[in-house]
């Protein structure tokens, strides 16, 4: 019987500024660097920015400013393994919409960005629970990619 190649392309790194998606992302650029392929870190904003962005409370200048400083960190990461890094940012909840919930908005960008594989943390080192700690079990459950919880 013949073995089936495994090929990724597109590796989907969610972040959200925590050192834990720092470390996924270190996993993320170690496989796209053993298939010769590309990361694409989306930096996930959490429901309490996203509120705060709608309320007027929280300065979309300064989430803006740190959510570029944490991706270009990211784009370095590749760089020092010649892995290249494209960026986007998004809200992992809405006002409006109910069923936006930072799972589907995982999945929705994977599918965006045709990602062949997935990089996501599972959980967190403090108390509080980040953005993508509570997409991770959503994540594993309905991805049609694989994916590593790290």
């Amino acid at each position: 019987m013949e073995r089936a190649e495994f090929a990724v392309e597109t590796v989907l790194a969610p972040v959200d500024g925590t050192e834990e998606s720092a470390e996924a992302v270190e996993y993320a650029v170690a496989i796209a660097d053993r298939y010769d392929a590309t990361v694409h870190a989306l930096y996930v904003l959490g429901r309490g920015v996203v509120r705060g962005l709608d309320a007027g409370t929280v300065d979309e200048d300064e989430v803006a400013e740190t959510a570029r400083v944490f991706l270009r960190e990211i784009e370095e990461v590749g760089a020092e393994h010649d892995v290249p890094v494209s960026t986007s940012t998004t809200q992992g909840f809405s006002p409006t919409i109910k069923t936006r919930h930072p799972g589907s908005v995982v999945l929705d960008s994977a599918d965006a960005v045709d990602a062949d594989f997935i990089v996501l943390p599972r959980e967190s080192a403090t108390d509080a629970p980040e953005v993508l700690e509570r997409a991770a079990e959503y994540v594993l459950a309905y991805a049609s990619q694989p994916v590593l919880s790290v």
